[in-house]
């Protein structure tokens, strides 16, 4: 199946640089459209101890941040020889797979490309996953780019 949209959410961490550089070589063998989505989670700002915190300063500052993290993503792709589109989109207390689902169909996008740490057990029943989320989710096929080191062979149990 050849993909000519490609959705790749980005948050500037070395998870989703794996997700980023798979999604270029996608992107630039079927000749795709790359779109990097960047989220940021305004409830970090509403979580302030203080009720009369004016919190305005702090989610200017994180779209601040996110921009900038997005700039220098782009210039990573253009670099590499794709010409990336951008959103930075805020989510209010949602999920974030459920915002990426959601700009997927919005922008119909017939691929999308996570990086994803790979948690197992304990660790990702207490963090969860928004990767698996997405994929469980999204209309359209995902391809989940474990973290490096991740891709051993589950041990045996005899």
């Amino acid at each position: 199946m050849a993909y000519k949209r490609i959705l790749v959410p980005v948050d500037g961490s070395a998870v989703s640089a794996n997700g980023l550089r798979e999604a270029i070589n996608i992107a630039k063998s079927n000749r795709a459209r790359l779109r990097l989505l960047h989220i940021v989670e305004d409830y970090t700002a509403f979580s302030a101890p203080d009720v009369g915190v004016d919190v305005g300063p702090l989610l200017e500052a994180m779209l601040s941040t996110g921009r900038k993290t997005l700039a220098r993503i782009e210039r990573r792709a253009r670099s590499a020889g794709v010409k990336p589109e951008s959103v930075l989109v805020e989510n209010l207390g949602g999920r974030v797979a459920d915002e990426i689902v959601w700009q997927a169909k919005r922008w119909r996008a017939d691929l999308i490309v996570v990086g994803t740490h790979g948690r197992r057990g304990l660790q990702r029943a207490l963090v969860g996953s928004d990767a698996e989320l997405v994929a469980r989710h999204s209309p359209v096929p995902v391809l989940l780019v474990p973290a490096r080191g991740r891709g051993k062979p589950p041990s045996s149990r005899r």
